[in-house]
């Protein structure tokens, strides 16, 4: 995939199938570090035992509707191809943590991506699933909670086109909050 944001709705979009009701993401980019680092967690059914060493076989899918599941080994693969990796940890009935890692300034690595559109898209195509994405740059944090969003709506469904409107705007403002005000402290 040509952006890491297409992996995290990937793993999003598992969690759904695997009937969370949470899915937390979380992306820290830590320039002192030379950083990337992304986690999804949600409380889905989680994966048993004797099948999590399988997932991450592209030729192993648990889905009915094809015959390999590419997502996960091929997000495992652009980690490592930037020094980087990847990790699940799950129990089942209590869900599953993804867990990677690159090198940020990595030659290699793909760029993070739409991550307001992919999370809009998440939000409004799974009306059911609470989302709480967090966005840490440097120490400089941007964080969204549907839970509180929903709150905050009073009754309004979270699909209503004016929602969506607001969910892009506010999503794509955050983000690009994040990275002026860390272009800014780079160039002072």
């Amino acid at each position: 995939m040509r952006e890491i944001s297409l992996h995290i709705m990937d793993i999003a979009e598992n969690a759904v199938s695997a009937d969370a009701s949470l899915i937390e993401i979380t992306v820290v980019e830590d320039a002192g570090r030379n950083r990337l680092e992304i986690e999804i967690r949600d409380n889905g059914r989680g994966i048993p035992s004797d099948l999590l060493e399988r997932v991450l076989d592209p030729f192993y899918t648990s889905r009915k509707t094809r015959r390999v599941g590419l997502g996960l080994s091929l997000f495992r693969e652009a980690a490592r191809r930037c020094e980087g990796d990847l990790f699940i940890r799950s129990e089942e009935g209590k869900g599953t943590q993804v867990s990677s890692f690159f090198r940020l300034d990595h030659i290699d690595r793909a760029p993070l991506g739409d991550m307001a559109g992919a999370l809009a898209g998440l939000i409004v195509g799974n009306p059911r699933v609470d989302f709480v994405y967090t966005h840490n740059v440097d120490g400089r944090v941007f964080r969204v909670d549907t839970r509180d969003l929903r709150e905050t709506l009073d009754g309004v469904p979270i699909t209503h086109p004016d929602v969506l409107s607001y969910l892009r705007d506010y999503l794509r403002e955050g983000m690009a909050e994040l990275r002026t005000r860390h272009d800014s402290a780079h160039c002072a």
